[in-house]
């Protein structure tokens, strides 16, 4: 993950076809896992390579229809490259990411336990709309549940890598050198940030409790941060029981007043410098 504590590493990032947004392969020095991603257009590739037919973990990846929002499926299939080709009646998706195992240790309780434990981290960072309906898993051995949890981490740190960060938790993601902003509104208060990849809200801020009636998405995000725990009801408005980091500043603003701004001027320092002023003047 990311922090001033993380060690680094040595990730080995093949292109395939020469093309950063093609055919791609990852690899971690000393791993036994190995990562691949393409676009939807290149599945036909993916799948006549090697590794589609061992047992693996993939994530499709696309845009939430019902939000907007960025979305992602998790799952699981002994021979992975075989299932891909049955998701091909999702149109949602226009991204895949696999993991397999070099060394062909996984099995088909490894894989579910791995498909059950990245739901769950998915659901936790709250960055995008997770469509499974639940986390599945498997119970492991002791000794194996430690190995895979091991195997996890190395498959969350090259995600964001291959490009999805809809894993990592908003506290792992750094802010800009910025003033803590802050978005008022019907004599609420909310605060956050710039990150490295969108705008985080800050756990205790505050939310109204009511959408305009032209919210459109923001009425699908909101029910969806308060199905998670995000949002969560005090007297007569929303308070965020954790921080939770958003594509942009306006979905941030938008899920705060519950209809849509326009966060370059909503967010705003506490001597009233917009967000916009801030990042022109630097």
């Amino acid at each position: 993950m990311s922090g001033p504590g993380a060690t680094p590493i040595s990730i080995k990032l093949f292109l395939t076809a020469g093309s950063a947004m093609g055919l791609r392969t990852a690899e971690i020095s000393n791993w036994s896992g190995k990562a691949l991603a393409c676009a939807r257009s290149e599945l036909n590739d993916l799948a006549q390579r090697d590794e589609s037919s061992h047992p693996g973990i993939y994530i499709l990846i696309g845009t939430d229809p019902a939000s907007g929002e960025p979305a992602a499926y998790v799952g699981e299939a002994e021979e992975v490259g075989k299932r891909l080709k049955q998701h091909l009646d999702k149109d949602f998706w226009t991204q895949v990411i696999l993991f397999v195992s070099k060394d062909e240790n996984l099995t088909k309780g490894h894989i579910k336990y791995l498909e059950g434990k990245l739901i769950t981290q998915g659901q936790d960072a709250g960055r995008g709309v997770i469509l499974n309906a639940q986390a599945s898993g498997a119970k492991l051995p002791e000794a194996d549940q430690a190995e895979m949890d091991a195997f996890l981490e190395n498959m969350l740190k090259l995600l964001p890598v291959l490009g999805s960060n809809l894993f990592t938790p908003a506290s792992d993601a750094k802010t800009r050198a910025l003033p803590k902003l802050v978005c008022n509104i019907k004599g609420l208060t909310a605060f956050g940030n710039r990150t490295e990849s969108g705008f985080v809200v800050y756990k205790g801020s505050s939310a109204v409790l009511t959408e305009r009636k032209s919210a459109g998405p923001f009425i699908a995000l909101r029910a969806r941060l308060v199905a998670s725990g995000v949002l969560t009801l005090e007297d007569d408005y929303y308070v965020f029981a954790k921080d939770h980091e958003f594509s942009s500043p306006s979905y941030a603003a938008g899920a705060v007043c519950g209809g849509h701004m326009n966060g370059l001027t909503a967010w705003k320092t506490e001597a009233g410098l917009t967000l916009k002023q801030l990042e022109e003047s630097s």
